[in-house]
């Protein structure tokens, strides 16, 4: 099956992959914007003493707009910090158009990152007793398979 061209010729990614520009430049502004943010230029009180980490860049197709994931360090309460950094992106857009150089700065809105909390969350369930119980049972018939398999090995 062939891939859909798009009016230049070349393939066009499915929709849901990114391509490599939308990579390269999501890259690109997420160190930009640790720069920024590193700085402390924001004068928002949420975001006063807040050390945030910029975990990823997601930017659109057209390259018109991106989304930053952010996580504040230490934890605490991340709507507030959000909240702030989506009122202060036109002067964290305006930072980074000093910062990256590209024709057109993507419009930028925050949203806190979770993949964190999910990965405890599956951390949490893999350490549940009853878990446990499960992969020792499940290990224990595949050991007795092998055993049965081959008497002669110990």
């Amino acid at each position: 099956m062939a891939q859909p061209r798009n009016t230049k010729g070349r393939a066009k990614a499915p929709s849901h992959e990114r391509s490599q520009r939308q990579l390269r430049v999501g890259e690109e502004l997420r160190h930009a914007l640790a720069r920024v943010l590193a700085r402390g230029e924001l004068r928002d009180p949420h975001l006063l003493d807040v050390n945030l980490t910029v975990t990823e860049v997601r930017v659109s197709p057209d390259l018109k707009s991106a989304t930053a994931f952010v996580v504040p360090l230490g934890g605490g309460d991340q709507e507030p910090v959000i909240a702030a950094l989506n009122h202060a992106n036109a002067f964290l857009r305006g930072q980074l158009s000093r910062e990256v150089q590209l024709r057109h700065t993507p419009r930028l809105s925050f949203q806190a990152d979770v993949s964190f909390d999910e990965a405890d969350h599956i951390n949490a369930i893999l350490h549940h007793p009853r878990v446990a119980r499960d992969v020792a049972f499940s290990a224990g018939e595949e050991g007795q398979a092998d055993a049965e398999a081959d008497p002669d090995e110990p």
